[in-house]
């Protein structure tokens, strides 16, 4: 079965008003590594998260970094990142609970009709790939390299429930 989040729930970017998840979707697919900055999992995974990210940004979807936190703390754990790339903060974690995430960074592609379409939860490079070519597949495009040299070791990843 098919999961597929409320398309009225509300994701709010960092210093931006919220819009609906169907509103996001609207001309592009939403490309996301959901990552809790209250844990070293998802610490570990930052730079390799934004490169997987950044390798998908020209292509037609909107990539982004969606973090279970507040905007403040957003800030702080990605620093320089939220520059760089979309954020969208999940503090009450409602986004990670309708993607029935269970674990903590998570690479998540929702298609423009709103359903759930892939996602690897931990940091597993396999899965990741994987996810990563369907989703270069749809795009037309090509995927970045996963693994890349300087990436960690596979983990499992913290509990999405916080």
């Amino acid at each position: 079965m098919a999961v597929q989040p409320q398309a009225d729930l509300d994701l709010k970017p960092l210093g931006g008003d919220a819009k609906t998840l169907e509103e996001w979707l609207t001309i592009f697919h939403l490309v996301g590594v959901v990552i809790d900055p209250y844990t070293y999992e998802s610490a570990w995974l930052l730079e390799t998260a934004g490169r997987v990210l950044e390798g998908f940004r020209p292509a037609d979807c909107r990539v982004a970094f969606i973090v279970t936190a507040n905007e403040d703390d957003a800030r702080e754990f990605l620093g320089p990142w939220t520059d760089r790339m979309l954020t969208f903060v999940d503090p009450d974690r409602a986004l990670t609970r309708q993607l029935e995430l269970e674990t903590l960074p998570a690479f998540v592609h929702i298609g423009q009709n709103g359903t759930l379409e892939g996602a690897a939860a931990g940091w597993n490079p396999a899965q990741w790939h994987e996810l990563a070519g369907g989703l270069a597949k749809v795009l037309s495009w090509t995927a970045p390299a996963i693994p890349a040299p300087g990436d960690p070791a596979p983990f499992a990843g913290s509990p999405a429930a916080g």
